[in-house]
Parts: structure tokens; C-alpha cells; sequence
């Protein structure tokens, strides 16, 4: 029997007060997969995300988790089904250590599995086995992108979100990013990516969606887009 996606979302209209963000969104994904999200700032990336991972109820439309309806879900539900979320801003403990901030988070996912211990996140993430002491607030914005997507990691997620992945960080350190995002990829957790650089995201997906005023524009693999200079010019500017 072939295994449920873990996220189906379908008809998700999703409103900010009066505006309309979100016009008809559908979306799978799979175990295993990447879904690279695209487009220009203001197009509703977030707000999709955002929505699935339950901090924004959309106004119609149905969201289901490994099979089970979590449309109007809180997202603690949502976490707690494997969604882990690396939002836009970090949004790490400033007055905690890398170590509080890392082993707070330690849990199993939600099949039992504890593939990703604290010992395996310092190995990936040697720049912060640096710092366990250091605070939160004290770190670069490369180190505290790193101790997100590894506090994100201690709960041995199925899914991992990111929103902006290397945004503002310097080019050396956003490549340490896309080889720290590769080596979670091979280690079988699906992922939703937003980014910039089409072709670090087109790299590590198997599809990527485009969305312009909150509808899907395209929809295929990086080698399909890549074929299709025109969308690229016009949706992404390159």
C-alpha cells in the first residue's frame, strides 16, 4: 500500500482581515520529497506555509496531515504530527544557550524515531559544538540559522519547513547552509524549501512550485523550469 503524503492540502483560501492571500492553493507532499517554494516577495509563500503549519486557519479549503483532517488544527497538533517549522526571522531563545536551546527541543517523532540525537546535530553543525555556551543573542545570523534548523532537528521531524533559508547570510555561509540542508535531505525527512536562489533550491528539490498573488503558476521539476527561461525572468527575475 503506497503511504499517505504527509501533508495534502486542498481549495486552501486563506484571508489577512479583509485580503484575500490565498486564491485555491493545492498541495502534496510525500515522504522523502522537497518541494522548492517560489516567487517574488508579497505572493503568499509564507502565508502558505504559515497555514499548513496551523498558524493561520485558511477561510475554505482542507488541510490533511499523514492522513488525518487538521484544518483548523493548533499548530502545537500540527508539530507533534512531524511538521517542523524554521520561520522566517529564526526566532530562536536569545537568553538561552545553543545547548538550552537545542536540548529543550529533544523529543521523538512522531513514530517513535530518535535518528537525530544531540550528538548527531553537533556533527552536522560543528560551528555550534563551538558555542554550546555562548547565548542565543550572541550568535552570527549564519550560527543562529544553524541552531534553528538544528533545534528543529531535535524532534526528529518527517517534514522540515524553511522559510527563507539563507536570507541576509553571507555567500560562504549560506553555501554551509545548502550543505547542511543536503545532508538532511539524504537523511530521508521530506522538506518544504523557501529561497532566493533557484538554483541551490532546484539543486535539492524533486518539484518546485511558483506562486504569483497567491495562485500556482507552475508547477514541475528545476530541469522543467530551467527550460522555461521566460518564467523564470518574469516570476523570478532571472
Amino acid at each position: 500500500m503506497t503511504a499517505r503524503p504527509i501533508i495534502e492540502a486542498e481549495g486552501l483560501h486563506t484571508y489577512y482581515g479583509a485580503s484575500h492571500i490565498l486564491h485555491g492553493i493545492n498541495l502534496i507532499v510525500r515522504r522523502g520529497q522537497a518541494i522548492g517554494l517560489m516567487g517574488r516577495n508579497g505572493m503568499g509563500k509564507t502565508t502558505l506555509i504559515r497555514t499548513l503549519v496551523g498558524q493561520i486557519a485558511p477561510r475554505h479549503g482542507a488541510i490533511k496531515i499523514n492522513g488525518r483532517v487538521m484544518t483548523q488544527a493548533a499548530p502545537y497538533l500540527i508539530a507533534r504530527q512531524g511538521i517542523a517549522y524554521v520561520p522566517e526571522g529564526r526566532g530562536i531563545f536569545p537568553n538561552l544557550s545553543v545547548r538550552e536551546n537545542l536540548i529543550m527541543m529533544a523529543r521523538p517523532g512522531p513514530n517513535g524515531q530518535c535518528d537525530w540525537t544531540y550528538e548527531r546535530v553537533l556533527q552536522t553543525f560543528p560551528r555550534l559544538a563551538e558555542r554550546l555556551s555562548h547565548g542565543g543573542q550572541q550568535l552570527s545570523g549564519g550560527e543562529q540559522q544553524m541552531l534553528c534548523i538544528g533545534r528543529a532537528l531535535m524532534t526528529n521531524p518527517t517534514l522540515l519547513v524553511l522559510d527563507e533559508a539563507t536570507e541576509g547570510l553571507a555567500p560562504l555561509i549560506a553555501q554551509e547552509i545548502w550543505r547542511i540542508i543536503r545532508t538532511v535531505r539524504e537523511s530521508g525527512i521530506a522538506a518544504i524549501i523557501v529561497d532566493k536562489n533557484f538554483g541551490a533550491v532546484s539543486a535539492l528539490t524533486d518539484r518546485n512550485i511558483i506562486l504569483v498573488k497567491g495562485r500556482v503558476v507552475f508547477e514541475g521539476t528545476g530541469s522543467e523550469l530551467r527550460n522555461r527561461p521566460e518564467l523564470l525572468q518574469q516570476h523570478l527575475g532571472i
